[in-house]
């Protein structure tokens, strides 16, 4: 379907609308289709017109009062302009609600959540990276590996700004034209010309200073030579080739530009030294959103290649190790469901997702030893006693000891919790456990329900019943607490399906409101007193981790490059994660996070 936001062109110049009159007629089109009953209009709007004619004015404008009508709120808007089909959905990911993901995953999440959506696109014609014939530099890689898909699902629109191209065309949109005038489109500037694009490269290389031993130095390089130079270098013949120089200089990995370096990486005939694509895989999504200055991005490339590229890891160490956080070990090798500290020992106990236990040395990750694990169980929690006896949260439900000697003290005390959950939930389906959290210096262990209650237990005193209250109206997703011995306090942390983090100091009645509330799911919790004052660790699933300063209630937002589901942090500021891409330690900088 086609429509104009003015009258069909007469050959007088006379006889087209005054360019006021041309937008205004455009706003009121746009607004109509916006507001347009389910099945009344296509779901596909584009917005046409030559170059300086008022398109991104009219997006602009449409932005600003989308808020003003349910039908008219618009959920993301990316700017499309030099950017990939990834650099899209990262961004899309983001602002949805799901954090950085690639086009494929980002499908699945938008088809699983089923709210509608609108979408805003400008600058889908100038969307593409890289030289011509590069697949990313061409927009109709992003129309066809994210954009068509997105508009095959029912409950998504968008907006989408094409200049005078047919891209789109044939997905038989609602179009918005507002002319050709004044000038037609113009073509974004490529890296390299056509008449000279060797000349080009030259050009930009040579404006990178050298040191005295002919190595680049990319943190004094020009803007315009760090983010055009792989793209010029890419136009050149065996262009492909003559980039691996560029790829394996740590140096432009760091300082280089994030957005061409993912689009040469998605060339198979670019090549790259080895692992780099798996350490881009992990780095990218945040190099495009939080890593905003040399600091931060060294941090993620440090994390991202550590245990991976020991060149690219130890160029990037000083740099990361000035940032607020630096990564310490990573073992990727070693998918896990759940770990815990073991108390008064330097080890943590590493549960897999087929079920069984290792210990791992706490620094440096390395497997020590295995546990003998009962049969058939798939640990998803844990909660240590001592070095011998702990309490096993299995997915389904139920809690199981594990000690060397059931009978022994250890064993009657584990024994009980687990068979008061157990008989709980045959009671009440809102009782069964949900998740299970400890804290690693002191034996207390913390149970949260599907009820949204959570129950605080000693792990080596018995107890007839736990000491319980109910924080949440949804199930627990998380729990962890925090004894602090000098203040006589025991504070209890809990997270549930809702979004919300809620906070309970056991003597009295839990706050009001709660810690946090955001429209995304939290993985795991981890809390512990440094000398900082007391820390809680929060992983989300939308690929952050927030750091709260429990005194001032300041909180600081991480990265997170893997995904998590379980967390530890020690008094030292060591937050190790483990989940599905393995076990991971970060080092806090504690005298530095909260200034």
């Amino acid at each position: 379907m086609t429509t104009t936001a003015h009258p069909e062109p007469a050959p007088e110049a006379a006889a087209r609308p005054a360019p006021a009159d041309r937008h205004a007629a455009a706003g009121r089109a746009l607004l109509d289709w916006a507001a347009a009953a389910d099945g009344e209009l296509p779901r596909l709007c584009l917005v046409r017109g030559g170059r300086a004619g008022g398109k991104s004015h009219l997006l602009a404008w449409f932005l600003a009062g989308a808020g003003a009508d349910g039908r008219t709120t618009v959920h993301a808007t990316v700017p499309a302009a030099g950017l990939i089909a990834d650099s899209v959905a990262w961004e899309l990911g983001r602002q949805l609600g799901y954090g950085p993901l690639p086009p494929h995953r980002l499908l699945d999440r938008v088809a699983a959540d089923a709210r509608p959506l609108l979408l805003l696109l400008p600058d889908l014609h100038l969307a593409g990276r890289g030289p011509a014939g590069h697949a990313p530099a061409d927009p109709g890689t992003l129309v066809d590996e994210l954009l068509v898909p997105l508009l095959r699902l029912p409950h998504v629109r968008a907006i989408v700004e094409t200049g005078t191209t047919a891209l789109l065309d044939d997905a038989d949109p609602h179009v918005i034209d507002l002319g050709e005038a004044p000038w037609p489109d113009a073509a974004p500037p490529p890296a390299a010309s056509e008449e000279a694009p060797d000349a080009d490269a030259a050009a930009l290389l040579a404006a990178v200073p050298r040191t005295a031993d002919g190595r680049a130095r990319w943190d004094e390089a020009p803007p315009a030579a760090r983010e055009h130079v792989l793209d010029a270098t890419l136009g050149t013949e065996d262009g492909g080739i003559a980039a691996g120089s560029l790829l394996a200089d740590p140096g432009f990995l760091l300082y280089g530009s994030a957005t061409a370096i993912t689009a040469a990486l998605h060339d198979p005939a670019t090549v790259a030294p080895a692992g780099l694509r798996t350490i881009w895989d992990r780095a990218a999504p945040h190099l495009s959103g939080s890593a905003a200055d040399d600091l931060a991005r060294a941090a993620v490339l440090h994390a991202a290649a550590l245990a991976t590229s020991a060149t690219l890891t130890e160029y990037v160490r000083p740099l990361a190790e000035r940032h607020l956080w630096t990564a310490a070990w990573a073992q990727h090798d070693v998918p896990a469901a759940a770990h815990c500290h073991l108390p008064q020992d330097g080890t943590l106990l590493v549960a897999d997702a087929l079920g069984r236990l290792h210990r791992h040395d706490a620094g440096t990750g390395g497997r020590t030893g295995a546990v003998p694990a009962p049969a058939g169980l798939r640990p998803f929690g844990l909660a240590a006693a001592g070095p011998e006896a702990v309490l096993l949260f299995d997915g389904s439900g139920p809690l199981f000891p594990l000690t060397p000697d059931e009978e022994g003290p250890a064993g009657a005390v584990l024994g009980h919790i687990a068979a008061h959950h157990g008989t709980a939930a045959l009671g009440s389906a809102p009782s069964r456990p949900t998740a299970l959290g400890a804290d690693g210096r002191s034996p207390t262990a913390v149970v949260g329900d599907a009820g949204g209650a959570v129950h605080v237990w000693s792990l080596t005193a018995y107890q007839p019943l736990p000491h319980s209250h109910r924080l949440h109206r949804a199930p627990v997703t998380a729990v962890t607490c925090l004894r602090l011995p000098d203040d006589g306090l025991t504070l209890v942390f809990s997270a549930a399906l809702d979004g919300s983090i809620r906070l309970w100091e056991t003597s009295g009645e839990p706050m009001a409101g709660p810690v946090e509330q955001r429209p995304a799911l939290v993985t795991a919790l981890a809390a512990a007193d440094t000398p900082a004052g007391p820390l809680l660790a929060a992983a989300w699933n939308d690929a952050e981790l927030h750091l709260w300063h429990l005194t001032s209630g300041t909180v600081r937002t991480l990265p997170l490059l893997y995904r998590c589901n379980a967390l530890t942090l020690s008094p030292t500021g060591r937050l190790t994660l483990s989940g599905p891409d393995g076990l991971h330690t970060l080092q806090l900088a504690l005298d530095r996070l909260w200034n």
